[in-house]
């Protein structure tokens, strides 16, 4: 129903945990490179368990091959600056959430050539961020409970 997008992760544990929560909401996660880790990382694979098997992921080069595979999604930027709340969206069904790697963020070039609502999660003023995987469970949570968890119990 919705896509995760990563763009440049750089924490291989924080990769593994966004694929679990992509597993238990059916989720599908988009990794665009580079990547700060190898996909064979124990690390990635532990953080993931044994759930990246229930997980629809795939691995773009570059962002321009992203935006093809998903021309249709309306993209919503997580940034700790964003104009609103993710509270205040109201989330479409194959909507595209897309995070920042953790140290930099995401590039202002992707979010002109793909526009969409830029979003955050409120804090405290002076901090930075949330951890990566705990600010995609949040987002992806209130993405699926605007439209009742579907498949889920």
């Amino acid at each position: 129903m919705f896509h995760v997008v990563l763009v440049a992760p750089e924490i291989a544990p924080n990769t593994g945990n966004v694929a679990r929560t992509c597993a238990v909401t059916g989720a599908r996660l988009h990794l665009v490179r580079p990547l700060g880790f190898r996909l064979s990382d124990r690390l990635l694979k532990r953080a993931g368990m044994d759930y990246w098997n229930h997980v629809e992921w795939h691995v773009h080069d570059t962002w321009d091959e992203l935006l093809a595979a998903l021309p249709e999604a309306r993209f919503c930027y997580l940034e700790p600056d964003g104009s609103q709340r993710y509270t205040d969206v109201t989330f479409r069904p194959g909507d595209a959430l897309v995070f920042g790697s953790e140290s930099r963020g995401l590039p202002p070039e992707f979010l002109r050539q793909r526009p969409g609502p830029t979003l955050r999660v409120p804090m405290r003023p002076g901090l930075r961020s949330l951890n990566l995987a705990s600010t995609v469970a949040l987002v992806l949570y209130e993405a699926y409970r605007q439209h009742g968890f579907p498949g889920m119990t």
